[in-house]
């Protein structure tokens, strides 16, 4: 027996899901339970489960019946290519994530801090004051400038200032709902389109992938460097490896972080009890960090496509359908969050971590850039608040709403901001 789900055809069910996908699973939650069934057209069925434990059975499949990289293929191939971290399985996946994990571990992107700092100090710096404006983008603006000069390495200006133009329309086209929900088999007579997005896309990733090869090229003649490609050049990967990973860093670093921040914000305006803790109190920084994923997670879900039927409590998941966590709803699981429904960041003190925390994914699988995320949105939050005072123009809160492959602030976290007044010394 497979979970129940809409009964709507599946273009339907796809046209909600671009829509509104929050109200949608919503929906679906209420009316089927912890487990249901999503069908996209052009795509297998898709099975969501909603609870920690459910959720752990699902990451169990990355031990054998399940692979997450082939999930994730028809909808980020076209962008990160076909020898990222996220698109492979199997050996080729386990001998890339060998590669990243040692210049992503903490201790690593610890040495990053004071760049993060002075890099988010430069861009603070030209906010507009006394009047609104959308911080989400201006925080996709640090976090961009993180990846070129931290994770590329890029020194010279000229290039830089390109890749500060090509990069956010590249995974704006690369990343919308038109190019990720659009089937393999359309993608070569798409492209072919001038006037399309997707067409666009085509010409510029051509541009941002001579840019890259380029900078590969150079830096293999002259090696060294304590960036992250500095680092990989020292490895076995080729450089369409190399191209294919740097890619995955921005796609995988660069929104979902700025979108994390720009959540961190929109809820801290309205709890000014919290806010008043912040920022030097460093555990509790990063308690609320780890607060803000869990009540507004980036990323909504993180599916394996199945090579074997799957059992689900009194459901049987057929080969080639996918299955994975709804992120959001899993973060509701009062039996893996008590008083879910609260912003309670002392729950990260207690020295109680769930696995049900699944903001970076789970299982094998649980995102390898974890640790430098979490340290830009310490470090950015810290910059912000001790340079300005920010406002919300409107108290209510801002609505969840997919951007690209993220959930965002409907409004992109509205602000104003206003120069801090330095204290007065006696």
């Amino acid at each position: 027996m497979i979970p129940p789900g809409p009964r709507l055809p599946a273009v339907a069910q796809t046209a909600w899901f671009m829509a509104d996908a929050p109200r949608a699973f919503e929906s679906y939650h209420r009316k089927f339970g912890p487990i249901f069934t999503v069908r996209y057209a052009g795509f297998p069925p898709e099975v969501y489960v909603t609870t920690g434990e459910l959720a752990e059975q699902v990451y169990r499949t990355d031990q054998g019946g399940g692979r997450a990289g082939e999930a994730r293929r028809d909808f980020l191939e076209h962008m990160v290519g076909a020898h990222s971290v996220l698109t492979l399985d199997g050996d080729p996946w386990w001998r890339h994530r060998k590669t990243l994990n040692p210049p992503l571990r903490a201790k690593q992107v610890a040495g990053y801090h004071d760049d993060i700092a002075a890099i988010a100090a430069e861009k603070i710096g030209t906010w507009p004051l006394g009047r609104p404006f959308a911080l989400r983008d201006r925080m996709q603006e640090i976090t961009l400038e993180i990846i070129i000069r931290l994770i590329f390495g890029i020194r010279d200006a000229g290039r830089i200032g390109r890749l500060r133009a090509l990069l956010p329309e590249l995974i704006e086209t690369g990343g919308s709902m038109q190019s990720t929900m659009l089937p393999e088999r359309l993608r070569g007579p798409v492209g072919r389109v001038p006037f399309l997005s997707y067409g666009r896309f085509l010409r510029l990733r051509a541009e941002v992938d001579s840019i890259l090869f380029d900078e590969i090229r150079r830096r293999r003649a002259a090696p060294g460097g304590t960036d992250v490609l500095g680092r990989l050049l020292e490895t076995e990967l080729g450089d369409q490896e190399i191209r294919d990973e740097l890619i995955t860093m921005l796609i995988a670093g660069h929104e979902t972080t700025a979108t994390g921040l720009a959540w961190a914000f929109e809820r801290l305006l309205r709890m000014p009890e919290i806010l008043r803790r912040l920022p030097d109190d460093e555990p509790y920084l990063d308690a609320v960090v780890k607060e803000v994923l869990r009540v507004r997670p980036v990323v909504y879900e993180a599916p394996r496509l199945l090579d074997a039927p799957l059992r689900l409590g009194d459901y049987e998941i057929p080969a080639g359908w996918y299955a994975g966590p709804y992120i959001p709803l899993v973060h509701r699981d009062p039996a893996a969050f008590p008083t879910p429904g609260q912003f309670r960041p002392e729950r990260f003190l207690e020295g109680h971590q769930s696995r049900a925390w699944m903001p970076f994914g789970g299982g094998r699988r649980f995102c390898v850039g974890a640790q430098l995320a979490l340290l830009e949105m310490r470090v950015i939050i810290r910059e912000v608040l001790h340079r300005l005072e920010l406002t919300a123009p409107d108290q209510a809160p801002e609505a969840r709403r997919l951007k690209n492959v993220t959930l965002a602030p409907a409004k992109l976290t509205r602000v104003i901001a206003r120069a801090r007044t330095p204290a007065r010394t006696a």
